[in-house]
């Protein structure tokens, strides 16, 4: 909401100066410029991406208008008390818990929690790790290793969107150069028809240049920005995971693995040590 928010700011302050200092708003809808700017943007990101990727931004993209700026203290509870269910049970009969971590979506532990459920690559993460500490037997160590491997990968990959959309917003006042320049050159071919005409045309090449400056500043750098924070703020959700995971290999009770989890989220949005306990307790009498 926020995003929607701020172009809106930067589309009103900077339009609306322009109409209060006395420019005329026809003169800045320039089709060809915006033609000439937007398709060699479009063409430069399909010659550096491959498709995977081009889904990826469209994904992140549409995830900063959809998704909320930050995850709430009521999802990282829901978070909490799904691993605590989980880590009780494979406490108590380890065999028990496969058939909830190998269908999720049909378990009835996991379907109480339906903020966790539909994060996929959370649940993902959280049951194959589950996998692999009840088929065999790793050290907390080595455990460690495997998930940090496993976070890194998907956040090398993740963090290619923002880089990518990046780069296209560095790229834009350069081709808004482009489109500037190529509307000199109709110009110099208008020297004859008179002032008023050789300033449109002059006018009109110079929109090229101010919508690629915009558009760079504007709104590619702060996206890109935006959906770095997306993605720090979904490694914090992982991290909880991953903390309680490791305390479950040191053979820590599960309110104990779940201290730990809590203690990793960031303050704001932290539940306290009471509301866990609470919770946690009220759980085990349903």
């Amino acid at each position: 909401m926020l995003s929607i928010v701020g172009a809106i700011v930067v589309i009103a302050c900077v339009f609306g100066g322009y109409l209060m200092e006395g420019g005329h708003l026809a003169v800045l809808i320039q089709p060809i410029e915006l033609l000439i700017l937007g398709g060699a943007a479009l063409g430069s990101l399909l010659i550096a991406s491959p498709v995977a990727l081009i889904k990826d931004i469209v994904t992140q993209v549409l995830g900063v208008v959809t998704k909320k700026d930050f995850i709430s203290t009521s999802e990282y509870t829901e978070l909490l008390l799904l691993v605590f269910s989980l880590l009780k049970l494979a406490k108590s009969n380890p065999l028990a818990i496969e058939a909830h971590i190998e269908k999720p979506e049909s378990s009835d532990i996991f379907t109480k929690f339906p903020s966790v459920l539909k994060n996929h690559h959370a649940i993902h993460f959280l049951c194959d790790t589950l996998k692999v500490q009840i088929s065999s037997s790793l050290s907390p160590y080595d455990l460690e290793d495997l998930m940090d491997a496993d976070l890194n990968s998907t956040h090398e990959q993740e963090h290619k969107v923002p880089t990518t959309v990046n780069r296209i917003g560095d790229a834009m006042p350069g081709l808004g150069i482009v489109a500037a320049v190529l509307g000199v050159v109709i110009t110099m071919g208008k020297l004859t028809q008179g002032k008023e005409v050789i300033g449109h045309s002059v006018a009109a090449a110079l929109v090229g240049t101010f919508l690629g400056i915009l558009a760079s500043y504007g709104f590619m750098q702060p996206l890109a920005a935006k959906i770095e924070s997306n993605i720090a703020e979904e490694g914090k959700y992982l991290q909880v995971i991953k903390i309680a995971l490791i305390a479950f290999a040191k053979n820590c009770s599960a309110k104990v693995c779940v201290e730990f989890a809590r203690r990793t989220i960031p303050p704001v949005a932290r539940p306290s040590f009471e509301q866990v306990d609470q919770a946690t307790t009220n759980l085990g009498k349903t």
